[in-house]
């Protein structure tokens, strides 16, 4: 089993907080991480009728039988235990010794929020990063990363990838959804999550998706809210400040897996994704998604934006790492040109005290890890951001 490298920080705040709780989307190893980590814990899975039932009917005596600690897994199918948690934690239940996994975001933190606000640490818990997934297959090439994607079920049971992102939307579609919202019309809505992966790294625009869809634009910004909640894709919020320039307020869409997006485009091999035009979308999706879960793994929100001007001045992504903001281009070449370094170039000007020095990350193998940009292999995106102190 890997290491998941989230682990130290779960059990660094199992001393400081009653209550873990590790949300994260289906089959991202929420309940594989609970179990190594609390192996000597009771263990309840929310979605086993049996035990939902009990939870229901008789939470005072399902929390009774608690010895060392639990792990109550999926517990947005029971809301209602929320509260009774909540008192065993008000009466001195200790630190750790409660963990909470749980798959969609909306319904999670609305309980979270109405009966364990300030009682928990909240982690996210997302696919294999690729340092993580390289202890299982160390030899991949880029368009295997995007094909396959970083589901760790596809690599630890060696599934055929686009058999299993066709399963695991399939059970999206007709489990999680139907649970969350009713929708009439299937078949636009899947057409919906297909042309969202068209738009892979592109400004999102709700009224050209409605048009597209031949649905309203409330209907698509419902249908969005959903798939973010259930971490499929993710909005990129742009960067924003007073700096005389007119900057772009929409967000830009990704997906949190480029398998997931892979399959949803029709790519199925690595003759097509080479041909692919959306090729290097998926790149760059790859590549913000691996520092998304460096900061995630930290305990920590993302801290990334994107920068676009109406002028079409743009860099890919700002981190912003204290009081300065860290320029990112990533490109799915493998020869470094001095045009990539326009947008850093560009940003450093109009923010010169607050930017500091650039990177490239790119497809290529040589790297220059000093100077005035840093140019590297996009397997080691994640040394952009530093490890915290402990």
């Amino acid at each position: 089993m890997v290491t998941r490298e989230i682990t130290s920080v779960v059990h660094r705040l199992t001393k400081q907080f009653p209550i873990i709780t590790i949300t994260g989307p289906r089959q991202s190893g929420k309940t594989t991480l609970a179990r190594a980590i609390f192996p000597e814990y009771d263990y309840y899975s929310m979605e086993d009728p049996d035990i939902r039932e009990l939870a229901t009917t008789d939470p005072r005596g399902l929390l009774a039988g608690i010895k060392d600690g639990v792990v109550f897994d999926e517990i947005q199918r029971t809301p209602g235990l929320l509260s009774y948690i909540q008192g065993i934690v008000d009466s001195g239940g200790g630190k750790g010794r409660i963990i909470l996994t749980g798959s969609h975001q909306f319904e999670l933190m609305e309980g979270i929020n109405q009966s364990l606000a300030g009682r928990t640490a909240i982690l996210r818990l997302l696919p294999f990063t690729i340092a993580e997934l390289r202890r299982i297959k160390k030899k991949q090439n880029t368009d295997q990363f995007l094909i396959h994607g970083f589901y760790p079920g596809v690599h630890d049971k060696k599934q055929e990838p686009n058999i299993a992102y066709k399963n695991y939307f399939e059970t999206y579609i007709e489990r999680d959804l139907r649970q969350m919202i009713t929708i009439k019309d299937l078949r636009l809505f899947r057409k919906f999550v297909k042309l969202c992966a068209g738009r892979i790294g592109q400004v999102f625009s709700a009224s050209g998706l409605a048009n597209d869809v031949g649905v309203s634009v409330p209907t698509v910004q419902s249908w969005l809210s959903i798939l973010e909640a259930s971490f499929i894709v993710l909005l990129l919020e742009p960067f924003y400040k007073n700096i005389g320039k007119r900057l772009i307020k929409s967000p830009k869409l990704y997906f949190y897996d480029t398998g997931l997006a892979s399959y949803l485009l029709g790519i199925e091999t690595e003759s097509q994704m080479a041909r692919d035009p959306l090729r290097g979308n998926l790149f760059e999706n790859m590549v913000i998604m691996e520092l998304v879960k460096k900061r995630y793994n930290q305990g920590l929100d993302h801290n990334l934006n994107f920068f676009r001007d109406s002028n079409g001045n743009e860099v890919d992504l700002l981190y912003r790492s204290g009081n300065n903001y860290i320029p990112v281009e990533i490109k799915a070449a493998e020869t470094f040109n001095m045009e990539f370094l326009k947008g850093i170039n560009y940003i450093r000007k109009i923010l010169p005290d607050e930017t500091a020095k650039g990177y490239i990350v790119y497809a290529g193998q040589t790297e220059k890890p000093s100077g005035d940009f840093i140019l590297i292999n996009y397997k080691n995106t994640c040394s952009i951001i530093e490890s915290p102190k402990e």
